[in-house]
């Protein structure tokens, strides 16, 4: 095959690592942009925390307030340094380059495993707070070991708390539990699995260890023996808790032979035990939101600020900056000139990020008015398109912005595309969010009839009536994503 040698011509979109990283960035959570910082500040001897608690940009903290002015006293220094070497360091990078191309790394990105290095002065509760949470298992083996017990009862303990599941209820019957003892334990009883399994369900949190809701109810109800209902209260519970689960009062009364009154203190009564003991040990990991923006109205004017407190905020180390042009050797000054560089590009695109969060927030509160002033059902539709011309920008832009990114409002703290939501067509020609539907719906539940609540098919009616075209089935889906239950099982005696 004949070799030769050919030109072409094309164009391509490339990013450069500057918008790389500002990108990076923006797509990051308040908490994964504060371990972001961290990681920085232990890869970079040229930024550090500033002692000052001043925030690390200078952006519009509201809506109508401008960005404070500067003194040039408080960077001259800086000012000095930079004149004396921006002009061999380019301001940014080609759009084909990486960070070792042009210059050599200042440090290795530090993992997770660097905060054990840290230093957490003060923080006497960090132990505490980052050990693995308790589970159910460990709770009932932490009670156990304080039980006056046989060897041989806790060797049967022990094996019945391995098959509790996370809700506190058995995942096997004590007759398989006993099978799988048998050959362990010599000459050993159903009675002696039963005896011990009767016991641990005595244990904080009362009822578990149960084999089915009956059992653990009935467990709970002991409580309750001096109780005036207590005995009709065991008799629904222990026969009759399949009419309770489907709400059928009618057929419940007739066959108890009970008043509707006295029908209603039993349901009380009963309401007062734990379906599922075991969700009261929380094995789960606590998640934490921080709210990026804050609304809040001031002199009849909504407006937003940056959360500045979420974030550590941070500074160039002014006197390592000044070692650029002082540096024993060339490596020295081009490792510290790196540095420098990097940390500078690292601060702007965090500046980057927080002026276009405001900015997209500022826009989201501006076209969302009627949900702050009147509440869920004034909810306007707006989609990730609306904001994006609006602001200017590109709707995966405005996607990354709205993603794990909270606004504390005095409604409370919503996560930014909570305010985006389809439109529903109304009989006026005009647009109703689906966000307002499901409060209008959440709204008309809280107000019905106990004793006879509306369907799907009445909630599309009465929505109807106000204009709003809704299907039957599109009230299903917008119920059954709020968690609520169908009209036969929203039916009460109270």
């Amino acid at each position: 095959m004949k070799q030769s040698l050919q030109l072409k011509l094309g164009q391509q979109l490339t990013m450069t690592p500057q918008l790389q990283q500002a990108i990076r960035l923006l797509q990051l959570s308040t908490l994964d942009l504060k371990h972001e910082i961290h990681e920085f500040l232990e890869s970079n001897p040229l930024l550090e925390l500033d002692d000052d608690e001043q925030a690390y940009v200078d952006i519009p903290a509201s809506i109508e307030s401008k960005s404070a002015v500067e003194s040039p006293a408080d960077h001259s220094e800086e000012e000095r340094v930079d004149s004396e070497w921006t002009e061999s360091i380019p301001e940014e990078l080609s759009i084909d380059s990486n960070w070792d191309d042009t210059y050599q790394s200042s440090a290795t990105a530090g993992d997770t495993n660097n905060f054990d290095n840290q230093n957490f002065e003060g923080d006497s509760d960090f132990e505490s707070r980052n050990a693995p949470a308790e589970s159910i298992q460990d709770h009932l083996i932490w009670q156990l070991n304080l039980t006056h017990m046989s060897d041989r009862d806790i060797e049967i303990a022990y094996a019945i708390i391995e098959c509790v599941q996370p809700d506190g209820y058995l995942s096997i019957s004590p007759e398989d539990i006993w099978e799988s003892l048998s050959s362990e334990l010599d000459d050993l009883d159903i009675e002696e699995v039963t005896a011990v399994q009767h016991r641990l369900q005595r244990f904080d949190p009362v009822g578990v260890c149960s084999i089915d809701l009956r059992d653990c109810l009935l467990v709970q109800l002991e409580a309750f023996r001096d109780h005036p209902l207590y005995k009709s209260t065991h008799n629904i519970i222990n026969h009759y808790l399949p009419l309770l689960g489907s709400r059928d009062f009618t057929q419940l009364s007739r066959k108890t032979r009970l008043k509707e009154e006295a029908l209603k203190d039993i349901i009380l009564l009963i309401q007062q035990l734990n379906p599922r003991p075991g969700s009261a040990i929380d094995a789960g990991d606590t998640d934490y939101v921080i709210p990026d923006v804050t609304v809040r109205k001031k002199q009849d004017v909504w407006q937003v600020e940056l959360n500045n407190d979420a974030l550590p905020p941070i500074k160039i180390n002014e006197t390592y900056s000044a070692m650029a042009s002082t540096a024993a050797t060339s490596e020295d000054a081009t490792y510290i000139k790196t540095s420098l560089q990097e940390a500078k590009w690292f601060m702007k695109s965090l500046q980057s990020r927080n002026e276009t969060l405001l900015k997209v927030a500022s826009c989201i509160v501006s076209r969302q008015i009627d949900f702050f002033e009147l509440g869920e059902e004034a909810m306007k539709p707006m989609v990730l398109h609306d904001v994006a011309e609006e602001v200017g920008m590109h709707e995966s832009t405005i996607s990354r912005v709205t993603t794990q990114k909270f606004m504390h409002t005095p409604k409370g703290i919503f996560e930014l595309k909570y305010f985006f939501s389809s439109h529903v067509n109304t009989a006026s020609g005009g647009e109703c969010s689906s966000t307002a539907i499901r409060a209008m719906i959440k709204k008309l539940v809280a107000e019905e009839p106990a004793k006879k609540p509306l369907s799907d098919n009445k909630l599309a009616a009465v929505l109807a009536d106000q204009g709003i075209q809704v299907a039957r089935r599109t009230v299903a889906k917008y119920r059954e994503a709020m968690n609520i239950p169908p009209s036969n099982e929203r039916k009460r005696l109270i």
